[in-house]
């Protein structure tokens, strides 16, 4: 099965310059925890509410001046579209990752996939990566 097949299409993204207080308040209202930032549609990184807490308010920068920019994530883990599930949750598990985002064959996002995502089609898989991911943290 490949992952295009599973995974969520609606990935909600932002630019480089938005700011960390307009981050902070559309992770409230899609009820997320992270969100992509891309460049002219190009993937570029990711923030986390971990990142803006860490990167941001904990480091002692001026949430007034901060942008995604400036607190994101750039080693970003991704997988085509095309790529077959087990390849993709072995690769999440290897990465220790919860998600990973999802590319088209052009480098453009078209969506992301969850430990969710694949525990629904891939019950023996989704549980090794769990283990896995879980061991490491």
């Amino acid at each position: 099965m490949k992952v295009r097949e599973i995974m969520t299409t609606n990935v909600e993204w932002v630019r480089p310059e938005t700011a960390v207080v307009d981050l902070a308040q559309k992770m409230k209202t899609l009820n997320v925890g992270f969100l992509a930032v891309c460049d002219k549609d190009r993937l570029v990184g990711i923030v986390t509410d971990r990142d803006i807490v860490i990167r941001g308010i904990a480091s002692g920068r001026d949430i007034n001046t901060t942008n995604a920019a400036d607190i994101m994530t750039h080693n970003v883990f991704w997988c085509y579209e095309d790529d077959d599930v087990k390849d993709v949750a072995q690769k999440m598990s290897d990465k220790e990752v919860r998600r990973m985002l999802i590319l088209n064959r052009d480098k453009r996002l078209v969506g992301v996939v969850s430990l969710g995502d694949i525990s629904k089609v891939e019950e023996e898989e989704s549980g090794k990566t769990l283990r896995d991911i879980s061991k490491a943290a």
